[in-house]
C-alpha cells in the first residue's frame, strides 16, 4: 500500500505471482519473477536503494515487453517458432499490466496535431515533434511506432 492507501503496481505483481504459483501457471510465474527481478535491479541501481514509483515500475514492464517482442521477431526470422511462441506467451502476460495501446489512427492524429502545433517542416524538426508527442502518448504506444509515424508525417 502506498501513502494514499492504494495498492502499488509492485504489490500487485507480487500478489499475481503468488496466485500464478498456486495455480501452477509456469509461464505467468516465470514472467512475473523476471519482471520483479528487473524491478529489484532498478531499485538498487545507482548510489542508494530506493522504492520505484508505479510509473517507474510501469517503465520497467514496458522495457521487458519490448525485449520479448524483439526476441520473438528475431526467433521467427531464424525459424525458431517454438522459442518465438514462448516469448509471445510472456509478452501476453506482460501486456495485462500495460495501459491500453493506441491505434495507428490515434497516433496519426496526435502526430498531425503536434506537427501543426510546432510548425515542423522536415526531418530536422523530428526531435521537436517527438518532444510534444511523447508526453501525450506516454506508455500507450511503443517509441518505435511513434517515431515511424512522425518520420512519415515529416517526410510527406
Amino acid at each position: 500500500m502506498n501513502a494514499t492507501g492504494a495498492t502499488t503496481l509492485k504489490a500487485t505483481l507480487h500478489t499475481d505471482l503468488t496466485d500464478a504459483i498456486r495455480e501452477r501457471d509456469q509461464v505467468r510465474s516465470a514472467t512475473l519473477r523476471m519482471v520483479l527481478t528487473a524491478v529489484s535491479n532498478a531499485e538498487v541501481a545507482g548510489k542508494e536503494h530506493r522504492e520505484l514509483s508505479d510509473d517507474e515500475v510501469l517503465a520497467v514492464i514496458v522495457k521487458e515487453a519490448k525485449k520479448r517482442r524483439e526476441a520473438a521477431d528475431a526467433y521467427v526470422g531464424a525459424g525458431r517458432t517454438e522459442l518465438a511462441e514462448k516469448e509471445n506467451a510472456e509478452l501476453a502476460c506482460l501486456e495485462g499490466y500495460l495501459p491500453k495501446q493506441l491505434s495507428d489512427d490515434e497516433i496519426d492524429a496526435i502526430v498531425a496535431e503536434a506537427v501543426s502545433a510546432t510548425g515542423a517542416s522536415g526531418m530536422k524538426d523530428m526531435g521537436k515533434v517527438m518532444g510534444v508527442v511523447k508526453p501525450k502518448i506516454g506508455e500507450q504506444a511503443e517509441g518505435g511506432r511513434v517515431a515511424a509515424v512522425v518520420k512519415k508525417a515529416l517526410a510527406g
